[in-house]
């Protein structure tokens, strides 16, 4: 009874310990500057790219909703790690378009 008590103590500890927030970086194409709110995230931009944290699960609609404000990503880490070439081509085909000058200039 007693193994019983501490493991249920153990196990609602871990249950209503607080998830960590992951970390995400990113370098749009087109240079970004100032905070981006995204889905669940602020975005934090500079000339080095963005970064922010957040406990937001998943990393391929974060990645959709930044490239929506920010343009085409040339990459995308979560904790460190890149996303792989077909990870980042299906991220960037939620950016928004590229001005194009040909029709702007009619």
């Amino acid at each position: 009874m007693r193994l019983l008590s501490i493991t249920l103590v153990g196990a609602l500890a871990f249950a209503g310990a607080p998830a960590a927030a992951a970390t995400y970086a990113a370098k749009p194409l087109a240079a970004a500057s100032g905070h981006i709110v995204a889905r669940d995230i602020n975005w934090s931009c500079g000339a080095d790219g963005c970064q922010g944290a957040t406990q937001e699960s998943r990393p391929a609609v974060l990645c959709q909703a930044l490239a929506k404000q920010a343009g085409k990503l040339d990459n995308f880490l979560v904790d460190g790690r890149a996303f792989s070439a077909a990870e980042l081509d299906k991220c960037n085909a939620a950016a928004k378009p590229a001005p194009n000058k040909a029709l702007a200039a009619q």
